[in-house]
């Protein structure tokens, strides 16, 4: 790896840290970014999803202050976010490599999707919410199941591709739960920390040799930072530049998958 390499992995680390603190789609800077550079699209995906565990933990832990209040839902919501990680994680390390890189163009491709129309779905979450912050431990059995089956859902998807699933997480809790943004944001970020520690630990148990630990370590030192940094000052940056740099450099990869 190369000095260059390495710093713009540090930076891509960095920048997704921040991102996933309060877009959640952080994936969609490291993963193309190690694809750009040659890394085959199994180990981007592994090594990637180890590297951004430590920057979902800072994240999470600049949001701790809203989670208050929602423990008996996450308590349910968790599990389903473990299990939903666990058959992603196996469904990545047993299908076979050519249908991960047949399928992951498609899931690029949603992902960005999503991103572009962030604003949209915000906006459609928010007029669901309640403004006031109001705990949602009256909601009904049926809507609990729904979430809970939600959750899965997305746990699933973010063990198999990271990409995206902080969207997916805020849209499905925007439609069922009377809860603001922010308190939605913080749930978001722990359920997706829940992901990525399931997929980094079965990565590592499972296919230890084909992580890259070097591409690993650097996004999870950025991501230290950045999530940090996200959770602190992210509400101040321009959500559109932000969108703006994950689609430029998700095209990228796109690119070089496709080429």
């Amino acid at each position: 790896m190369s000095a260059v390499e390495a710093v713009v992995i540090l930076l891509a680390g960095v920048g997704a840290g921040a991102i996933n603190a309060v877009v959640g789609s952080g994936t969609l800077v490291t993963f193309p970014t190690l694809v750009a550079f040659g890394y085959p699209p199994q180990v981007a995906t592994m090594s990637n999803a180890i590297g951004l565990v430590a920057g979902s933990a800072s994240g999470t832990w600049g949001y701790r202050r809203e989670l208050r209040g929602q423990g008996r839902r996450l308590l349910r919501q968790a599990p389903a976010s473990f299990l939903g990680a666990l058959i992603g994680a196996w469904l990545l390390l047993h299908l076979p490599p050519s249908v991960f890189e047949a399928i992951v163009p498609v899931l690029l491709i949603v992902a960005l999707v999503l991103l572009v129309a962030q604003p949209r779905i915000q906006t459609w979450v928010r007029s669901r919410s309640d403004v006031a912050g109001r705990a949602a431990a009256g909601i009904t059995r049926t809507r609990m199941a729904v979430l809970t089956l939600a959750t899965f859902a997305v746990g699933v998807y973010g063990g198999y591709f990271t990409a995206a699933q902080g969207i997916l997480l805020m849209a499905a809790m925007g439609v069922i739960l009377p809860e603001s943004m922010q308190r939605m944001n913080a749930a978001k970020n722990l359920l997706s920390l829940i992901v990525n520690v399931v997929a980094a630990v079965a990565f590592t148990v499972v296919a230890y040799d084909r992580i890259s630990w070097s591409a690993a370590g650097l996004i999870a030192a950025g991501s230290v930072v950045g999530g940090f940094l996200g959770a602190r000052y992210g509400r101040r940056l321009s959500p559109a530049a932000l969108r703006a740099v994950i689609v430029v450099v998700g095209i990228v990869g796109l690119w070089r998958l496709l080429a």
